[in-house]
């Protein structure tokens, strides 16, 4: 059975904007699993030598015209020969869209030059080629730009299943997104995810439709949303075959089993490196089996997360632990800001269409306005026994949230609607330290079922960190040393809140490990458990330029939410909002770059192959650990603590007078101690860099008015001045022809008194 592969990744292109980094490395990885376990013959393009071994790889220089482009296509799928059972077509590079009247959708080979009316190969000409190919087995992944066009082939021709012919379309993007790349991974989000996906297991084959479901279960991981289609029969892809001995196996030696500062998520890959807390993970499966209810806390670093995602949650959908549990649906989000916006978000089927999705999140919108009866709704029409909705860093509608009705609508919501339908279980990880937050009102309830339905998870026995230190080395082949095993355990000791810390130096190790083995000397002098971050951080920080530092500075401090007796927490930041007149996108961009690449924050950011301007990025720190341990970073926070507060509630108040319609009546406005506060504010710390468009013409807009008011009270203190004068005046005269009036009244007076007195005297008047 003939098995044909064009493998093309094109970095390249004639005008330097253009260029990739990541398509040919993505191609060439392709390449070798389908050589070594799909039995294809693989053509790349292009293709050079490597003039010391003689092989062939995929050029990461090298130009591809459209000719050639063209060319190798129609070889594959329409040779002149007899034509290959099995022919596949892998293409990482631009995609590009001409709206000239018609939409239409680009494969962008090097040469492209959209001025002279060149923009690649056109996705409708190879859609045709793939309808009148004789191949009976196609396979075509596009991992570009704009890919999703193509897929409009599963409409036009549902696979033409009575010819026998088996189909397989996998793309980046629907036709209206663009593809992605994530910055801190060496290949494009579909391309690692199909990397994953094509290693087979033993005696296991890999299938177009097994490695969709793997694409299904990664989609939610990845900002990015693969499409896909199938249709006829499975296609084989590949297999790793039992007792081979010329086909090298790929060793474990190449991954690493730690996590970093990340959580263990509720993965077949993060389950199989998550040990050491068998008997905590029982226990919490009890607590659900039994009621519908379950709040796990934990000091910062103790673990929550994991254990309900890798422990909890997985056993869950195994289905081994738990009668039917593997039929059940998991919701799982993070309050945020706006923690019904967010509560919505949760029950968005990502397999929908995008304008589907639209719809759909409208409805829920209007449900969760409902209260709990709305989410009681939502539950119902679920296709699921049970739904368990997990709300993980529960605090945040606390440290986050700042509207304290939306917080009280929120909690109404979950806590109302738990008696409301037996369909629902509801999962909640927080920081300990908030409980009494939790305590200090009614909340429906929630301080009740907090006392009587929670687990604390405490810190790991000693047998357990053992395991969680040596279990997970054991799967990858990886040595470790006695003694260093040894002096983690005595120097993690009782120590709080260290997991994250002990999987970042194991990470650490991991990458500075000598023969495949983690040794004690390097432990040392990376800084052991308690130093290497820290020790880590600093060089990292040090690797900057003086510009690039005071951006390190103003990033962390923007993604550190200031506690209130509380301990500080992590504040999650869109990347433009991390964007001011003293640090510009590029500097923002480039910094946040290196940080992810260096696993100090952990970033959703994405870049669009093909140059333009749209991005979707949030960043946050990689840990609260490197908020707690970092003692630069501490420093800062100290140093900084009451300007980090004003800035922080002008721009609230920014936002409340903004979501008001932006008014300029007073009540909505800085005014008195408040603006003085925020002119203060922009005074005394230019460092920071202006405030957000928003707060600016919230004061601006205050300062007219107070100068307009201020202008207004001098001239009515004028008028009144004037009418003050004007009446004294008026008094004045008045009080002089009173006086006038009674000298003239007493004067007559006076002549008649006189007139009479002469009248009795019988005296005339002259």
């Amino acid at each position: 059975m003939s098995r044909d592969a064009l493998i093309i990744g094109i970095n390249t292109y004639n005008y330097e904007r253009y260029n990739l980094t990541a398509p040919a490395q993505d191609a060439e990885a392709v390449a070798k699993l389908l050589e070594n376990y799909g039995d294809f013959k693989v053509t790349r393009l292009p293709a050079v030598k490597n003039k010391q071994n003689n092989t062939i790889r995929v050029g990461q220089k090298t130009k591809v015209t459209l000719t050639q482009l063209k060319e190798a296509i129609v070889r594959l799928f329409k040779p002149n020969g007899k034509p290959p059972d099995t022919a596949l077509l892998y293409f990482a590079g631009h995609g590009l869209r001409e709206d000239l009247g018609i939409s239409q959708g680009f494969l962008a080979s090097s040469d492209v030059n959209q001025d002279m009316g060149n923009w690649g190969l056109s996705l409708q000409w190879l859609r045709r080629l793939l309808q009148e190919s004789e191949v009976r087995q196609q396979i075509i992944i596009l991992d570009c730009c704009y890919a999703g066009e193509v897929l409009n082939i599963a409409e036009a021709d549902p696979g033409d299943r009575g010819k026998g012919r088996d189909r397989c379309f996998i793309a980046a993007t629907r036709a209206f997104e663009k593809a992605f790349e994530e910055v801190n991974n060496n290949h494009g989000v579909l391309t690692a995810a199909l990397i994953k996906g094509l290693e087979p297991k033993q005696d296991r084959w890999v299938t177009n439709y097994t490695l969709v479901d793997l694409l299904n279960q990664e989609q939610n991981a990845f900002p990015q949303r693969p499409t896909f289609s199938n249709s006829g029969e499975p296609i084989n892809l590949a297999h790793r075959f039992a007792g081979v001995t010329n086909i090298p196996a790929p060793s474990g030696q190449g991954i690493c089993p730690y996590k970093g500062l990340a959580y263990f998520d509720c993965t077949e890959e993060d389950a199989r490196y998550f040990y050491g807390r068998t008997a905590l993970t029982d226990e919490l499966l009890e607590k659900v089996r039994v009621g519908n209810f379950l709040a796990v806390l934990g000091a910062s670093g103790s673990g929550k997360s994991s254990v309900v995602r890798a422990g909890l949650l997985y056993q869950l959908q195994l289905g081994r632990r738990l009668s039917g549990s593997e039929s059940w649906q998991i919701k799982i989000f993070q309050p945020g800001e706006h923690p019904l916006n967010s509560l919505a978000l949760a029950f968005l089927d990502s397999e929908l269409s995008d304008i589907e999705r639209a719809t759909q999140l409208a409805q829920a919108e209007e449900l969760i306005k409902k209260g709990s009866e709305g989410l009681r709704q939502i539950i119902s029409v679920a296709d699921t026994p049970k739904l368990v909705l997990v709300v993980d860093q529960f605090e945040e509608a606390f440290t986050l949230c700042q509207d304290t009705s939306e917080r009280q609508e929120f909690f109404a919501c979950l806590f109302d609607a738990l008696p409301k339908t037996d369909k629902l279980c509801l999962v909640l990880t927080m920081r300990a330290d908030f409980f009494s937050k939790c305590i200090e009102q009614e909340y429906s309830g929630l301080a009740q079922l907090m006392q009587q339905h929670s687990v604390v998870v405490m810190g790991m026995s000693e047998e357990e960190l053992r395991k969680a230190i040596v279990e997970p080395a054991k799967q990858v082949e990886l040595e470790i040393e006695p003694a260093l095993v040894e002096q983690i355990l005595a120097d993690v000791a009782d120590a709080p809140g260290y997991l994250p810390l002990l999987q970042y130096t194991l990470t650490r190790l991991w990458e500075e490990r000598t023969d495949n083995c983690l040794q004690l000397k390097t432990y040392v002098q990376l800084g052991g458990v308690m130093g290497t971050l820290r020790q880590r951080a600093d060089e990292v920080y040090e690797g900057f330029s003086e510009e690039e530092k005071a951006a390190v500075r103003h990033i962390f401090l923007e993604l550190t939410q200031l506690g209130e007796g509380t301990e500080d927490t992590r504040r999650r930041v869109l990347q433009p909002n991390l964007v001011n007149q003293r640090y510009g996108e590029k500097l923002i961009e480039t910094v946040v770059q290196k940080l992810a690449d260096e696993k100090l924050v952990v970033t959703t950011e994405i870049v669009a192959k093909g140059g333009g301007a749209e991005r979707v990025a949030v960043v946050d720190v990689a840990h609260e650990a490197l908020i707690r341990h970092w003692s630069l970073l501490r420093s800062w926070v100290s140093e900084n603590r009451d300007a980090i507060r004003i800035k922080r509630k002008i721009e609230m108040a920014a936002q409340e007078w903004k979501q008001e319609g932006k008014p300029e009546e007073m009540a909505f406005l800085l005014q008195g101690t408040k603006l003085i506060n925020a002119e203060d504010y922009v005074n005394q710390y230019p460092w920071q860099g202006q405030l957000n468009s928003d707060a600016q013409e919230l004061i601006k807009v205050s300062q007219e008015v107070r100068v307009r008011i201020a202008k207004e009270e001098e001239q009515r203190q004028e008028l009144y001045d004037r009418i003050a004068k004007e009446e004294k005046q008026l008094r004045e005269k008045q009080e002089r022809l009173l006086k006038r009036f009674k000298f003239g009244v007493k004067l007559a007076s006076l002549k008649k008194i006189i007139a009479r007195r002469s009248l009795n005297n019988n005296d005339t008047i002259p």
